[in-house]
């Protein structure tokens, strides 16, 4: 039963999942319909999925999976009937059933999750704005230190200037800092994240130099230690997405590394990075991750 040419219809296959499900799903919610060509059910259930795909117009995505091709998949989501359907929104299984439903229960199950058949999207997106590019860390530390002297008066600064001390590795001195504001500004969310990156900074004491760790790990990419400790040297310096992607790939090659460190430390990250959609979007691909 092969796959309609329609725009809302695909297939999906492990290495596809995390991309075209669950992170598509955060911006449509994602039907998965598990199915096999020898399966009777299945070829009644595909085609009345694949027409609502179309009639719904976008309004939800389907994603098919050949279980006999996707063995993987088919034992991480515990399929143990086909057909069998999910449904993924905001990267999360929220709703399923097995068994080929009728037509009618099929939109019931929609309306339920409040799908709607949606209208043709003719308007063009919008064209993205350049970010600016980040400020020198160290040219940071220069203009905070002057604010910190001419307007002594606001301990605000005070807290930005450790902020920036700390993507320059002066973990120390913004120590110092931060143990000196005033009541109010401790308990701010920047002083309480600044205060598990120094957690993260105390992990590095002794540490070989960021350079010397990429040059282990060039050497032996499944070096899992120099990876964390170089994770840690990118959180620490404010590049949070680079040091997540070394905690992910500690998690990939290894889960089960030195009583489960690749899961420790990105749970243990999540609470330093204060980007949430970064966090959010790395959260996904840990779980994909931790399925199969």
């Amino acid at each position: 039963m092969a796959t309609t040419a329609s725009p809302h219809v695909f297939d999906a296959t492990a290495e596809t999942f995390e991309s075209e499900v669950l992170q598509s799903s955060l911006q449509t919610p994602v039907l998965v319909d598990f199915w096999a060509e020898w399966c009777g059910p299945c070829k009644t259930l595909g085609p009345i999925l694949e027409k609502l795909a179309g009639e719904y117009n976008g309004a939800f995505r389907l994603a098919k999976i050949d279980v006999d091709k996707e063995q993987q998949l088919a034992a991480a989501f515990q399929v143990r009937s086909i057909p069998t359907v999910y449904l993924v929104k905001d990267g999360q299984l929220v709703d399923g059933f097995p068994g080929a439903l009728p037509e009618g229960q099929l939109r019931e199950f929609l309306t339920h999750h409040g799908i709607v058949p949606g209208a043709p999207q003719e308007d063009a997106a919008p064209e993205e704005i350049a970010p600016e590019p980040p400020a020198d860390p160290h040219a940071e530390v220069m203009r905070l230190r002057k604010l910190v002297e001419t307007e002594a008066d606001k301990p605000e600064h005070r807290l930005d200037l450790a902020l920036a001390l700390l993507q320059t590795g002066n973990a120390h001195e913004a120590e110092q800092l931060l143990d000196a504001l005033p009541a109010n500004l401790a308990q701010d969310e920047r002083a309480v994240r600044a205060r598990a990156r120094l957690g993260f900074a105390a992990l590095l004491k002794d540490a070989p130099a960021p350079q010397v760790l990429e040059a282990a790990i060039s050497s032996d990419p499944k070096d899992l230690r120099a990876r964390h400790l170089l994770g840690v040297h990118r959180i620490v310096s404010g590049d949070a997405e680079a040091g997540l992607e070394q905690f992910l790939e500690m998690l990939r090659l290894d889960r089960t590394f030195d009583e489960g460190l690749p899961r420790k430390a990105l749970i243990d990250a999540f609470q330093v990075v204060d980007d949430a959609e970064l966090v959010g979007r790395v959260r996904r691909r840990m779980a994909s991750l931790l399925l199969v």
